[in-house]
């Protein structure tokens, strides 16, 4: 099965399966890793499902919209490689994909 690896703020990573009926967020909570709050429930508002995708799968991401870059500015921590995963939709084709849950803000 596909996985996704997500690495916590403590730096450990833990492998999930690739859901492709579901974004990333979606991916992450259910597995119980509580530090990505997704307070506002997956609609591009809070930023609190803010993660650092590994760069050599920026660009096998669709591209960031307005909306999800205009959340990201309000982070101090935002980077080159800083997405929303609320705003990632998975598939197969994403296998191996590496995360780093953001610091909060």
């Amino acid at each position: 099965m596909p996985k996704v690896y997500v690495t916590d703020r403590a730096g450990l990573e833990k492998a999930l399966d690739i859901r492709p009926e579901l974004k990333l967020m979606q991916i992450i909570t259910d597995a119980g890793m509580d530090e990505l709050l997704a307070l506002c429930g997956g609609v591009c508002s809070c930023g609190t499902c803010h993660v650092h995708v590994d760069e050599k799968f920026m660009l096998a991401l669709a591209p960031m919209d307005a909306d999800e870059s205009g959340v990201l500015a309000a982070s101090s921590h935002r980077q080159a490689n800083s997405r929303l995963s609320c705003q990632i939709r998975m598939s197969d084709e994403l296998d191996g994909l590496r995360v780093t849950i953001a610091p909060e803000d």
